[in-house]
């Protein structure tokens, strides 16, 4: 990969962290500060599920923001680019598409179609 290109992908997944981690923080404070009295248990409800749904979301923005410093480690040590699984390159046009991925499209799709066939 070209020296242009990783740096291309390390100011996009490092932008992408700091807006991650940025949304997180302000979830952790709105929920602390808030103390909201509710007399219709209908209202009290809606919010709780509100925040049940906010808090899924950020589940997954964990989950994100966990792989994208794994994308960057790979950067800082040579191997971003290169499947994890066979070695080959990863193309830039599927590093655009999904910049955390460890895996050529081939490999995935074979992943895929394994855990589809095994119901996982």
């Amino acid at each position: 990969m070209k020296k242009k290109d990783q740096e291309y992908f390390k100011k996009h997944l490092t932008e992408r962290l700091q807006t991650l981690l940025a949304e997180a923080s302000g979830t952790v404070s709105g929920m602390t500060d808030e103390k909201p009295t509710f007399p219709d248990p209908t209202d009290r409800a809606a919010l709780e599920s509100d925040r049940n749904f906010t808090l899924r979301i950020r589940d997954r923005e964990r989950k994100l923001i966990a792989k994208i410093r794994q994308a960057l480690e790979r950067i800082d040590n040579g191997t971003y680019g290169i499947c994890e699984t066979c070695g080959g390159e990863i193309t830039l046009k599927r590093l655009k598409a999904r910049p955390v991925t460890g895996q050529c499209i081939e490999c995935k799709t074979e992943e895929e179609a394994r855990e589809n066939a095994l119901g996982v």
